[in-house]
C-alpha cells in the first residue's frame, strides 16, 4: 500500500536523518523524504514526507525550529550573568557552519526568535531556543561562551518543534514498526497526517473544483477560478486549495492579494508543485 502524507518521527540519537527516513520508507513501502536534517547525535522531531508529500519539502524546510540544548561552560559563571548574555542573542545573529557540517562554511545570518535559560546546575546550562531554519545551535553555544569570556560548548541537543509539529505528536521507530507488524492500519492512518497539515501557516487561494482539475492537468490558475484569497504579496508562495480544503498545488502569486483581478480574465498564479490528481 502506498502512503501519502506526513509522519512525525521522534528520531533517536545515533542514526542519521537519512537512515531514519529510509527505514520508515522500507517499513511502509513508499518513497520518502525528510525536512530539517538532524545530526546523528541529535534527537527529536524529524518530519518525514511520504509519497507525493515529498513535494512539500520547499515549505517544510522553511519551518521555524525549537530546540532544548545543554551547554557546558568552561568556567564558573553566575546565573544572572548567563541569563543576561543569553538574552542578548535574541534577533539576527551571524553564523559560520561548524567544520563538521555538510554545507559550505560561508558566513550567514539567521534569526533567533526566542532564547531562554530553563535551568542551570554548576557549569551546565539548559537552554530553550526558537529559531529560523538553518540555525546552528552548536555555534550559538560557542558564541555564548565567547561572550561570557569563559568558553562553552553544546553537549546535547533535542529538537522539540518543527513548524507547528511537536515532539509530543511524534512516534518512535519502534511504535511505527509495531503498527506495521501487527497490521494495524487504523493506527497507521492515525499516525500519518494529511499534506494539508503542512500548509496551515501559508497564505491560501480557494479555487473552484473545475479550476483545480485544470491545475492538476498542468494549467496556471486563471482569475475566473478564484473563489477567495488570504493576504499575500506578489511573487510570494501561496497554496491553492479547494472549497473542501483539499491541497491542489503550491504556487507563485502574480499579484498582491488586494490587487488580484478576481472574476476577470488573466493568469493570477503559477503552480510550482502540483499535488492533486486530474479528475479526468
Amino acid at each position: 500500500m502506498g502512503y501519502t502524507g506526513i509522519l512525525l518521527v521522534d528520531k533517536p540519537r545515533g542514526p542519521s536523518s537519512h537512515q531514519v527516513a529510509a527505514w520508515v520508507g522500507d517499513m511502509l513501502g513508499c518513497s520518502v523524504g525528510h525536512s530539517g536534517t538532524l545530526d546523528p547525535m541529535v534527537s527529536g522531531v524529524l518530519v518525514v514526507m511520504l509519497g507525493k508529500a515529498v513535494k512539500l519539502a520547499p515549505l517544510l524546510l522553511q519551518h521555524e525550529k525549537e530546540y532544548i540544548a545543554c551547554m557546558r561552560l568552561h568556567a564558573d559563571v553566575d546565573r544572572e550573568t548567563v541569563e543576561r548574555v543569553v538574552k542578548g542573542f535574541t534577533g539576527r545573529v551571524y553564523q559560520r557552519p561548524p567544520r563538521r557540517s555538510a554545507v559550505k562554511r560561508a558566513l550567514r545570518i539567521r534569526v533567533i526568535y526566542r532564547i531562554e535559560v530553563l535551568d542551570m546546575q554548576g557549569r551546565l546550562v539548559l537552554l530553550r531556543i526558537r529559531c529560523e531554519a538553518g540555525t546552528y545551535i552548536r555555534s550559538v553555544c560557542v558564541h555564548i561562551g565567547n561572550v561570557l569570556g569563559c568558553g562553552g560548548q553544546m553537549i546535547e541537543l533535542r529538537r522539540t518543534m518543527s513548524g507547528g509539529f511537536t515532539a509530543d505528536e511524534s512516534y518512535t521507530l519502534h511504535e511505527i514498526r509495531d503498527a506495521v507488524e501487527t497490521g494495524n492500519t487504523a493506527l497507521l492512518e492515525q499516525m500519518i497526517l494529511p499534506p494539508e497539515k503542512a500548509i496551515s501557516d501559508i497564505p491560501k487561494i480557494v479555487i473552484r473544483d473545475r479550476a483545480a482539475d485544470a491545475v492538476a492537468h498542468g494549467a496556471s490558475l486563471a482569475s475566473p477560478g478564484v473563489i477567495s484569497v488570504e493576504k499575500f504579496k506578489a511573487n510570494q508562495s501561496v497554496v491553492l486549495v479547494t472549497e473542501a480544503g483539499k491541497l491542489v498545488a503550491l504556487s507563485k502569486a502574480l499579484f498582491d492579494s488586494d490587487k488580484m483581478p478576481v472574476g476577470q480574465h488573466g493568469i493570477v498564479a503559477v503552480p510550482t508543485r502540483v499535488f492533486a490528481e486530474p479528475i479526468r
